[in-house]
């Protein structure tokens, strides 16, 4: 072991033992400021979307239509593993785009 290693291997000992008796941390999060407005689809909304975010940061994207909004629930689902099932993407698409569309 090298001098360099010594040292880092120490460091990470040393920081170690100071995490393992380090109080808890408590984070409070704040409430939603919002939720999704109820029509068809807000239930599958509530079911996937709010399992990793809240309803506002739907609200606050750009206008999307349908095309749009599909290809972000591809994406949620491929890439972020968003459980929303094919069979629900164009009732939740709709939803959406009804939700946060152009108008």
């Amino acid at each position: 072991m090298n001098f360099k290693l010594r040292i880092a291997s120490g460091f990470a000992t040393a920081l170690l033992g100071a995490t393992l008796h380090a109080a808890p941390l408590t984070v409070t999060l704040p409430g939603d400021m919002t939720d999704f407005k109820t029509a068809k689809g807000s239930d599958i909304a509530v079911a996937d979307c709010k399992t990793c975010h809240a309803a506002d940061y739907v609200y606050m994207q750009p206008p999307l239509n349908k095309t749009q909004w599909t290809a972000t629930i591809t994406k949620m689902k491929k890439v972020f593993g968003c459980n929303v099932q094919d069979s629900d993407v164009d009732t939740l698409a709709d939803y959406l785009t009804g939700q946060n569309g152009p108008k």
